[in-house]
């Protein structure tokens, strides 16, 4: 029988050397290793408030489809999603969550010989897509610690690293882990100055959280960028995380490859329907994005009051400084029932990440967090 290394031997190098992508740590695998109860997460930047009452009621009376292979096209969602955003459904392109979209993405625009250009600090996803399929990744040095976006986006030194081989630019607004975000302005500057050859993806999964007034309204561009792709999710403020549905908005032509690769059926049929009701539920959406302000509000006049600093965020999370390795602070704080992510991984060692919950939730997350630094 063949051993593990013969096996390794016989992949493509680009897969071998790969880290695999780390989620946050599931409540019951915490349950069963250190038998606690009540345990609460905030590490994975889902919606505290569950799926709605109108997601609720339309996969119960679907249930009973489940049998059934999913429609593969989609239709309906893309009927849905095609009014309310004001585009045709050719322009659409369905994934299971936006990170299926982004592994399609690199699927069809990047292997070897080609670049992506990506930020340090950026969204992880990006590099094992580009790492899978054999491309060189281009890594921007992100903003200094004391701009106005710490750690975020240097659009300047990403359009620096951009070539006749850079085939995929990636870009998060708002970014995870960092919770920062681009203006109007200075995004349309970088489209404006990237060759035609450069396929620019535009990550909004949190879009929906933000109310500042010079976030830009990307979909408005596509018609002048046809080499822009806007990828976004159900599973953050439409509470939709398990059921993974995500969506890409770009050319036709590009949806057209996007959907050549696509696996079948590769949304499921509770998903499918899940996000259909959970788009025209715009109370939710409005609650969400409350409870999210105030969360964040109530999180970093927490830290503070700790004395620890941080990344001020438009997301539903928020990075904090420990001021020391963060990871023995993790782990005390799994004892206490909190889970949080560690971000070591995004070479940010000194921070942790930490989603929006409710405001019991925060209050006991603060809590734990005092008790732990005080022994830590």
């Amino acid at each position: 029988m063949p051993n593990k290394n013969s096996f390794k031997q016989l992949a493509i190098p680009a897969v071998t050397s790969l880290s695999p992508y780390q989620p946050g740590k599931p409540i019951d695998e915490l349950e069963r290793e250190l038998g606690l109860q009540n345990i609460i997460k905030l590490a994975s930047n889902e919606n505290p408030l569950g799926p709605s009452t109108k997601v609720q009621e339309a996969v119960n009376a679907a249930i009973e489809e489940t049998a059934l292979y999913p429609d593969g096209n989609g239709f309906h969602l893309k009927q849905a999603l095609s009014e309310k955003l004001g585009v045709s459904t050719e322009t659409i392109t369905l994934g299971n969550g936006s990170n299926d979209v982004l592994d399609l993405v690199a699927r069809v625009f990047l292997n070897a010989g080609r670049e992506a250009v990506y930020s340090e600090y950026a969204f992880i996803v990006y590099s094992i897509a580009t790492q899978s399929v054999g491309a060189t990744a281009r890594v921007a040095t992100a903003l200094s610690q004391d701009s106005e976006q710490p750690y975020g986006h240097d659009l300047a030194a990403m359009a620096a690293l951009v070539n006749e081989k850079t085939s995929v630019v990636f870009i998060a607004n708002p970014n995870n882990p960092t919770g920062t975000w681009l203006k109007k302005d200075q995004l349309k500057a970088f489209l404006d100055g990237m060759p035609k050859h450069v396929i620019v993806v535009l990550d909004e999964a949190y879009g929906e959280y933000i109310t500042e007034s010079d976030y830009p309204n990307a979909l408005a561009w596509l018609a002048s960028y046809p080499n822009l792709i806007i990828t976004r999710t159900f599973s953050k403020a439409y509470g939709l995380a398990g059921l993974r549905v995500g969506y890409s908005i770009s050319h036709p032509d590009i949806a057209d490859l996007l959907n050549r690769v696509r696996m079948p059926f590769n949304v499921n049929s509770l998903g499918l329907v899940a996000a259909h009701a959970a788009l025209s539920d715009e109370a939710y959406i409005a609650e969400s994005c409350r409870l999210n302000k105030q969360g964040l509000q109530q999180l970093s006049a927490g830290f503070e009051a700790l004395g620890l600093s941080y990344i001020p965020s438009v997301g539903n999370f928020i990075s904090v400084d420990m001021g020391q390795e963060a990871m023995p602070i993790y782990d005390a704080l799994l004892h206490e029932g909190i889970i949080v992510r560690p971000i070591a991984g995004y070479n940010m060692p000194n921070f942790l990440r930490v989603s929006v919950g409710l405001a019991d939730q925060n209050t006991a997350l603060l809590v734990a967090l005092k008790k732990v630094m005080e022994r830590v």
